[in-house]
């Protein structure tokens, strides 16, 4: 225990340590651009700004741990999670700017002393580029696009084709989160799906967060699916609230699956995972070895597991035959995506390590986490035919 604690404090002051230089640096270089145009600036003042926009943005995303009114919760993750956007482009395009700079003044393609002037219209493109990727992001995020996959089951059958409908990711709570939603009814609801399956991070940490709690589980209730909705729970579908999340589920007519399994329609098992890593745990229950959940040896139907975490697919052998999975956001902003490669071995889309191995389909999610921002990635609404 003392170990953990001791982790936590360490990784915290390292995260305070590197957010905190990240804004030295971009405070400081956005100062040389603006005291080029105005010498007469107020270099307090400036730094005050920055220093309560940077403490905003730590604190925002730990609101749900403080003890203060939402209204002021909901102003703290507003800023925060814009800014987190504004942070890393303009972090990214400075550092390639400066780059060119150095490489230009030991070129001699730039004088030495620097001209001053050159350091503002440097500044001047980083800040343009700034605003054009972020406005786009933000665009980007309130689009939901369709993915469809087919895909056939070599060794089982089905009695007809099933079409699933699957999301995840829609982090009730966040940022803008709940304007998409009634979009996203629509759209599941033109697909006319045999089945719906959410695979996790429902929420957002903390229930109280979303805007309309009501409406939206009316909105989520008027889903329309032959054989109903299921879901199972994500990293962020836990805490304190965890309860009132599960309530929330209950009401909106989705059928929540807690490490167990139902038969659909006589013709398919399906099972849900509770994740392998809660934000603040699942009040006392805990992932089970799928041997507990379900005797796959017995089973002659096929079997579909909606798992948040992608990471878990090697729990999985021939005896499953399709991963529902969501989590990654396929990195969500550029260059998030190359992190998410990198990481897993199927961060997006459908994966199948060999003939024996179950299908996987890896969905970027209807919804954004920390920034409502979309940058080389799409909110989505996968369709699967399953044959």
């Amino acid at each position: 225990m003392a170990l953990t604690v001791i982790g936590m404090v360490i990784g915290l002051i390292i995260m305070l340590i590197t957010l905190g230089s990240v804004n030295y640096y971009i405070a400081l270089r956005l100062y040389q651009g603006i005291n080029y145009i105005f010498p007469q600036i107020n270099a307090k003042v400036y730094i005050g700004i920055f220093i309560f926009i940077t403490l905003t943005m730590i604190l925002g995303f730990a609101r749900s741990l403080l003890q203060l009114p939402m209204a002021i919760k909901n102003i703290m993750g507003l800023i925060s999670s814009y800014w987190m956007g504004i942070l890393v482009y303009t972090l990214l395009s400075f550092i390639i700017a400066d780059l060119a700079l150095v490489i230009g003044s030991m070129t001699k393609l730039i004088p030495n002393p620097m001209p001053k002037s050159i350091r503002f219209y440097s500044g001047l493109i980083v800040v343009l580029l700034t605003i054009g990727t972020v406005g786009y992001g933000i665009y980007s995020a309130n689009k939901i696009k369709h993915v469809s996959y087919d895909i056939s089951l070599r060794e089982k059958t089905l009695s007809s084709e099933l079409k699933i409908a699957m999301i995840s990711d829609l982090h009730l709570g966040a940022v803008n989160s709940e304007n998409r939603i009634e979009n996203m009814v629509r759209e599941i609801n033109n697909l006319k799906p045999d089945l719906v399956c959410i695979a996790g991070d429902i929420f957002d940490n903390d229930y109280y967060a979303i805007q309309g709690p009501d409406e939206i589980s009316d909105l989520l209730k008027s889903i329309t699916s032959t054989n109903g909705v299921y879901a199972s729970l994500g990293n962020h579908d836990a805490g304190e609230t965890l309860k009132e999340m599960m309530d929330f589920l209950e009401r909106s007519n989705i059928k929540l699956l807690n490490d167990q399994h139902v038969i659909v329609d006589e013709s398919l098992v399906l099972v849900g995972r509770l994740d392998s890593s809660p934000i603040g745990g699942f009040g006392g229950m805990s992932r089970k070895d799928l041997a507990e959940i379900i005797d796959l040896a017995d089973n002659k139907l096929p079997v579909v597991v909606i798992d948040h975490n992608p990471q878990n697919i090697d729990e999985y052998g021939s005896g499953v035959d399709l991963i529902l999975a969501g989590h990654t956001h396929k990195g969500q902003i550029f260059p998030g995506s190359l992190f998410t490669r990198a990481i897993y071995a199927v961060d997006y889309g459908h994966y199948q390590k060999d003939s024996n191995s179950p299908h996987v389909v890896v969905t970027s999610g209807v919804g954004t986490w920390g920034m409502p921002m979309r940058v080389g990635t799409n909110c989505e609404i996968v369709s699967i035919k399953l044959h």
